[in-house]
């Protein structure tokens, strides 16, 4: 593995710790608090704050700016442009530092261009937020949530693809892509090919 690639540009505080082959882009700023795992990218002018935390292989594209109180587990994605908030009613003139709501991003979630994630909120393993959403509450396991506010309309694959099940019930599908099998129980999904 090799260290982690800095472009000159980008300004990261000491103290920061950023995993093997990672790579910071064109004027990003990593503060000292930061904990970054393996095989991240960060793109032009992404801002990662103190108090957070990024697991590993985890991609955030331009403009993205990752404030204090966001956990970005495994294999997220952060598309162009798209907002974190960590305090829920701001004000200029009240200190709410200590107000900050924890917000986390589970495993191989996708998070869409320009999507809003209100700060207290879980995104769940392998969803996916479309381009546009303002997420309000929290997102199940594997569910595809698009529009202001953010509403499920679907479910998606491990591989990013949709899958033929309904909202509700029970039933059983195969991800297009890779063929691998779902299953939807009582509004939620099981992989049972990765559980295998």
């Amino acid at each position: 593995m090799a260290a982690a690639s800095i472009h000159p540009s980008a300004i990261v505080d000491a103290g920061a710790v950023i995993g093997d082959d990672s790579r910071v882009w064109h004027f990003a700023h990593i503060c000292s608090g930061a904990r970054i795992g393996r095989g991240c990218s960060f793109g032009q002018n992404v801002f990662v704050g103190n108090d957070v935390t990024i697991g590993d292989n985890v991609k955030v594209q331009n403009n993205v700016s990752i404030y204090d109180a966001v956990t970005l587990e495994d294999d997220v994605f952060c598309g162009p442009s798209m907002v974190f908030t960590n305090v829920y009613n701001p004000r200029s003139a009240v200190n709410r530092k200590a107000q900050y709501r924890p917000t986390r991003v589970r495993q191989g979630a996708t998070l869409g261009a320009n999507c809003t994630i209100v700060c207290g909120t879980t995104v769940g393993r392998h969803a996916f937020v479309g381009a546009g959403a303002v997420v309000q509450r929290d997102v199940p396991d594997h569910a595809l949530v698009v529009g202001v506010p953010a509403r499920q309309i679907g479910w998606m694959s491990r591989h990013g693809e949709r899958l033929d099940l309904p909202l509700t019930g029970d039933g059983e599908a195969f991800c297009p892509a890779t063929g691998e099998r779902y299953w939807l129980r009582d509004g939620r999904i099981d992989d049972l090919d990765a559980a295998a």
